[in-house]
Formats: C-alpha cells, structure tokens, sequence
C-alpha cells in the first residue's frame, strides 16, 4: 500500500486546487465562468482557461476525488521524472484534455450545425421530435407542450413554423456557447496511467473494498468506465468523460515519449 508521501510539485498542486476552492467558498463566488475552459465556439472562451480550468472544481467531492488520485500516485511519478518534467508533464496532460475534449466538441456542433441546416430547409413535427430527441437531453415542459402537442395540431401555420425554426437555432445557441469544462480530472487520469505502465505490477490496496490489485488494472478499469459513460451519455451526468480520456491518451504518449526508467 502507498501512503501519502508530499514530494514539493504535489503539494504545490494540492495547495493551489485547494486554495482555490476555498476562495470560492469565502467569498460566495464562482469562478468557472472566467477560470473554466469554454468551448473554442462560445463569445466566453479565453485562452487562458486552457490551463487554468485544471484548478477550479465544482463542489467538495469533485475535488476531494482528484486530490487523491494526485497525492496517490503523483509523488512516485515525480520521483521518476523530477520536479520539473513531472510538472510538464501535467500541465501538457491538462491541456491536452482540453484540447481532446473541444476537438470532440467541435464535431458535434458541426453535426448539429447540419441538422438545423436539414429543419430549416423542411420544419415539420416529425422533424422536430426527431431533432430534440437527438439534441436535446433536458427538454423543459413549454417545449415539450409545443414539440408533442402545439406544433403538430398546427403544422401549417406560419407562425408555428417560424416558432419552430427560432426553436431549434436557441438550442444550436445554447450548445455552441455550452458550459464551462472544469477539474484537473485529465491531468490526474493522465498520472494514473503513467503510474500503471511505469509499475504495472504494483499492488495497491483499495479502500472500498479492501483488497490488494495491481495497478496496471487499476488503469484498466478507470479507462474502461470512462469509455462506458461517455457512450452511455446519461442526462445530467456532467463529467467531461472526454477529458478523462484524453488526459489518459496524453499519458500514455508523454511516458512513451520520454521512456522514463
């Protein structure tokens, strides 16, 4: 089992994410809007955020959950870099999660792009339900009374149609301007999967439950969740999957690259 050993990077970053939250919580204020990565499309997208979304978090456990896998498995991993390379290593892993995850974004607001382009060139009830059943994943009851019930009892009217229209370019809207990505969860993803293939074979001892596994499955696992839930696209889980992913993909690459002993 490892215990928590501080090497200085670590404890630098853990002093930082939690300085942070903790500014947040004296002041009653919420800094995503301005440290939070916004999507490349929306008028609120600043390149700071690009690194500065790694320390901002959403609430206790958001932030608890990445501490952890940072003072876990970080200090081995700096012992093998050094100080400096393992803090680029992070930074770069950090932002190559943000980079992944807004490449992915901006594929799919090109699709949605296209499937209003398709609606306004032909606006009709099925088309509707069709478009907020694949666009939409919390539909508010005013638009579901005028996508199932309203439109359809007046499919010919123009100012039904123009409704529609407005309709479907306020989701496009929303979409493109999107909310704030936030959480070092792509750097800390990208260290567990530096630390599965640098000691596949370690054992570590989970905490629920407890039993000893060896890290290279630890890494399996997180990877294999991750795919899972950003396939199943549950509504309302907002956990930015795709930077999970992408820190992992980075890791993987940096630790390939460097070849660390």
């Amino acid at each position: 089992m490892i215990g928590f050993n501080f090497t200085q990077v670590v404890k630098s970053l853990l002093i930082i994410n939690v300085s942070v939250y903790i500014l947040e919580l004296v002041l009653s204020i919420k800094l995503s809007g301005f440290l939070g990565l916004w999507s490349y499309s929306s008028p609120n997208f600043m390149i700071h955020q690009t690194i500065t979304y790694m320390f901002v978090h959403a609430d206790f456990w958001h932030l608890f959950s990445n501490m952890i896998g940072l003072i876990v498995f970080g200090p081995m991993l700096e012992q093998v870099f050094g100080q400096k390379r393992f803090l680029l290593f992070y930074m770069i892993a950090g932002v190559g999660a943000g980079l992944i995850y807004n490449i992915v974004y901006y594929f799919q607001l090109y699709g949605l792009d296209s499937a209003v382009e398709a609606y306004i060139a032909n606006p009709n009830p099925d088309q509707l339900v069709q478009f907020f059943a694949e666009y939409v994943s919390n539909i508010s009851p005013s638009e579901y009374q005028f996508v199932n019930t309203s439109f359809p009892e007046n499919s010919s009217n123009p100012f039904f149609i123009n409704k529609s229209i407005e309709l479907v370019e306020s989701v496009r809207s929303k979409v493109a301007t999107g909310v704030p990505m936030i959480g070092a969860s792509g750097a800390v993803f990208a260290i567990i999967t530096a630390f599965g293939l640098l000691f596949p074979n370690l054992q570590l001892m989970l905490l629920f439950p407890p039993i000893p596994i060896k890290a290279k499955y630890i890494v399996i696992f997180y990877g294999a969740y991750s795919i899972y839930s950003l396939i199943q696209d549950r509504a309302g889980d907002n956990v930015a999957h795709l930077a999970h992913i992408g820190g992992m993909i980075f890791g993987f690459l940096l630790v390939k690259f460097w070849k660390p002993k």
